[in-house]
């Protein structure tokens, strides 16, 4: 097929972009300026410098395609996450951007539309396991302009395509800046456990979801859960992080220093959201490989400690 992605030089947009190649789909991928285009053509795509918000522009890089994947956000770094400036690119991305990307992909009869949403819309449901059906509570700015994507999605099968929406788990890779970030954090003790701790926490590992974007050309229409298949509480999740950093158990601070420091994010980790993939799975071949994060992060500091190893072995390496 011919795949044109939105937010294609992102960590998400990379996994997908290697998992598409591999398939052997024929792949276009947004990607500004010559840093993003050389990593998007490395990974075998070409890469397209476009305006995502400029209409006409959008409808040039999409013809011909038979499908069309907005994989686009701008998630601020955990310390900004109490901002909601910090989430106003996101938000826009999750809105307009979608909006235009379903215009023109209408306008230009393509098939198949899909959009990444996320599982942290999920009321609480303690511990018991969260399906496509659950009920959501999307009170905050950042969850209602997911929604509004998601709505966009099923405009499209509305208008007689096929809208497929794909609800992530939390993401963690070796080449996330976000991962990294929470390791150094964990290092420096400076990623505390918040609360008891005894919600469940879905995650998903970055090449993971990738493959999901990529087996996800074929399924029907709908919304699916795309997480591992264990999903842990939150203080495992946290003390698998500290681990992989070496570091020492989390320290424990009371449960209202949540919200003083993370804002309405607070909400996503405070949650318990025991998430299903089943649904994914029963229409798909797709599994993943990594099934916890018990095995993700042990697997991501092993991939950390060998890049700095082989970048130290390269003369200047240190």
């Amino acid at each position: 097929m011919k795949v044109f992605v939105a937010g294609g030089s992102g960590v998400l947009g990379r996994a997908s972009l290697r998992a598409l190649i591999t398939d052997g789909h024929d792949v276009r991928a947004t990607a500004r300026g010559p840093m993003h285009a050389a990593a998007v053509s490395e990974l075998g795509a070409q890469p397209v410098d476009v305006d995502l918000f400029d209409a006409v522009a959008v409808g040039r890089a999409i013809a011909g395609s038979d499908v069309v994947l907005r994989l686009t956000t701008k998630i601020p770094k955990l310390a900004d996450m109490r901002s909601s400036k910090a989430w106003e690119a996101t938000n826009r991305l999750r809105t307009e951007g979608a909006r235009i990307l379903v215009d023109v992909a209408l306008t230009e009869s393509v098939p198949i539309y899909i959009n990444e949403s996320v599982t942290f819309m999920y009321r609480d449901g303690a511990d018991n396991w969260l399906d496509e059906e659950a009920p959501v509570d999307a009170e905050s700015q950042i969850l209602q302009a997911a929604i509004r994507g998601e709505e966009e999605a099923a405009r499209f099968s509305n208008a007689g395509g096929r809208g497929i929406v794909l609800r992530f788990g939390g993401f963690y890779s070796a080449d996330s800046s976000g991962t990294r970030d929470m390791i150094e954090m964990a290092r420096h003790r400076k990623l505390p456990q918040i609360g008891p701790g005894t919600n469940y926490f879905s995650s998903i590992y970055v090449p993971d979801a990738g493959a999901a974007v990529a087996a996800a050309l074929d399924v029907p229409a709908g919304i699916y859960n795309v997480v591992d298949d264990e999903p842990v509480r939150f203080a495992e999740y946290l003390r698998a992080i500290a681990d992989a950093a070496g570091a020492p158990k989390p320290m424990h601070l009371p449960g209202f220093i949540g919200p003083l420091t993370f804002g309405e994010v607070w909400h996503y980790f405070s949650r318990s959201q025991r998430v299903s993939n089943a649904k994914f799975k029963g229409v798909s071949a797709w599994e993943p490989a990594v099934k916890s994060a018990r095995e993700g992060w042990p697997l991501i500091a092993r991939e950390l400690s060998s890049r700095a190893h082989s970048h130290s072995m390269v003369p200047g390496g240190l």
